[in-house]
Formats: C-alpha cells, structure tokens, sequence
C-alpha cells in the first residue's frame, strides 16, 4: 500500500511539473522558460545551502540571492553573450571534482574549507542554469537532445542494473550503481543518437549532430565523456547527501525529493555539452 501511495504521488508531481514546464519549454521566445527554471535553480541553491549546514535563513538567503543574481545578469544582457570560456572552465572543474571528490569519497568531503564546498556548489549551479538557458536559445531540438541524453542514459543504467548488475559502481556513495548498469546507460545513448542521426541524416541542430559533424571518433569520444559525466554529476550529489546525513536534499518534490535530486545528472552535461558545441 505504501509503495502504491508513493508511485501516486510521484506521478501527480510529475504531471502537475510536465504541465508548468512543458509550455514555458515549447513557447517560440525564451522568457517563460528561463524565468521558470530560474525559480527552479533557486530552490536548488536553498538545497545546496543546507546541504552544507546553513541555517534555514541562510539558506533562503542564498536561493534569493542566486535569483537575484542570474536575474541581473539576464536584464544586463548577460545571457546574449559567448560563454566558450567560461565552459572551459566549468568543464575542467567538473573533471577534477570528479577525481578529487570521488577519489576522496564520503568522508572527505567535510575535509574541504566550508566556504569552497558552499560557494563552489553555487557556482557551478549557476552556470548549469546559464548552459541550460543558452542550449534553449541555440534551439528547441538541440536543448531537448541534451535533455534526452541524460534521461536515456538514467533510465537505461536503471533497467540495466536491475537485470544485469553485479559489480559495484561506488557502493560506498550510491550502492545501488553499478557497472553493468552504467555500461547499459551508454548503450541506450548511443542507440537514441544512431537513431537521431538516422532521422536527421547526419544535419540539423542537435547535440548528436553537431558532435557528429567533428567527425566519428570525436563524436563518439564526446558521447562516452558525456554519459560518464552524467554519472559523476548523480554520485556527487549523493556523496554529499551521504555526508549530510541526509536520502533526499529537500522534500519540495513529493515523492522524487528536491530539485538537485532531480537534475544532478544534468549539472555537469548541460555546461560541457555547451563547451564541445559552441565555437
């Protein structure tokens, strides 16, 4: 009876999320979306607040202050500009956190200084939110095919797992992972690119496309790194949740958790698929 009572209430936030998200996503200019999902990096921020022990004022601190921010820089023109640079940066990041904090695994992260924990996690929120609104801007097919991307690889390693798996991903972070169900993740993404490719005859605007136009081995390199990122992103936020004690990071989404909980995987794509895109 619980386990029924907790698929209804994941499927009723799901269709009530589909239904605010889905015409911001689909209407011909930016605004509906971006200042959506703003809210949404907002609640974000209010989560990594506390999931590196800021009080409750704090934190809403910190959410108000991200909105404010990133609604300041969008008035001053901010999102117009060419970010390249700062997607290098943020990729690079993104790998030696990788290294570093997997590397160290759960009980290293309080050994960071608390002010890099926090304001790192910040602005590597922002610039996701930053990416995510750029990939909109670049055009509706190239943003859902990141989207896709990362939801085929979650959904594929899920399934994969569950029939398959054996061998331990990182059973001190996220038991539950494994390599077997990280191997089928990137099956299932190559399949949905091929079978994008195919419909598209190798041109258009999405993300598989225009890896593909660097030529077969770059595109192919470019997807692994990719799906393995996307991993990296979900076992980080359960590092920390793991050193905060705490399953989810926040109940805002009845029945999935909180907003990080639900985009982690997409924090590091959504900045490096921008980085190997953009020229």
């Amino acid at each position: 009876m619980r386990a029924n009572g907790m698929l209804k209430q994941r499927v009723i936030t799901a269709v009530l999320l589909l239904a605010v998200l889905l015409p911001a996503l689909f209407y011909p200019s930016i605004e509906p979306f971006a200042a959506l999902t703003l809210l949404l990096i907002a609640a974000a921020s209010w989560e990594w607040a506390r999931l590196n022990g800021c009080g409750p004022r704090l934190s809403l601190s910190f959410g108000a202050g991200m909105a404010l921010a990133m609604a300041l820089f969008w008035l001053l023109g901010g999102l117009s500009l060419a970010l390249r640079p700062l997607w290098l940066v943020v990729g690079a990041a993104w790998v030696l956190l990788s290294v570093a904090m997997l590397g160290r695994g759960v009980g290293g992260w309080s050994l960071w200084p608390a002010g890099l924990r926090l304001w790192g996690g910040l602005f590597l929120i922002a610039c996701a939110w930053l990416a995510l609104v750029q990939a909109r801007q670049a055009g509706l097919t190239f943003l859902l095919s990141v989207l896709t991307l990362v939801w085929m690889a979650d959904i594929a390693a899920y399934f994969g797992g569950r029939a398959l798996g054996r061998r331990k991903l990182a059973p001190t972070i996220s038991p539950g992972k494994s390599w077997e169900g990280a191997i089928s993740g990137l099956v299932g993404v190559a399949l949905l690119a091929a079978g994008w490719l195919v419909v598209q005859g190798g041109e258009g605007d999405s993300l598989y496309a225009r890896l593909w136009q660097l030529g077969p081995l770059p595109a192919v390199l470019a997807l692994v790194f990719l799906v393995a990122m996307s991993v990296v992103g979900d076992l980080v936020e359960s590092l920390v949740k793991r050193s905060a004690g705490v399953k989810d990071s926040s109940a805002l989404l009845p029945g999935h958790g909180g907003v990080l909980d639900r985009v982690d995987a997409l924090l590091p794509v959504l900045p490096l698929a921008m980085m190997l895109t953009t020229l």
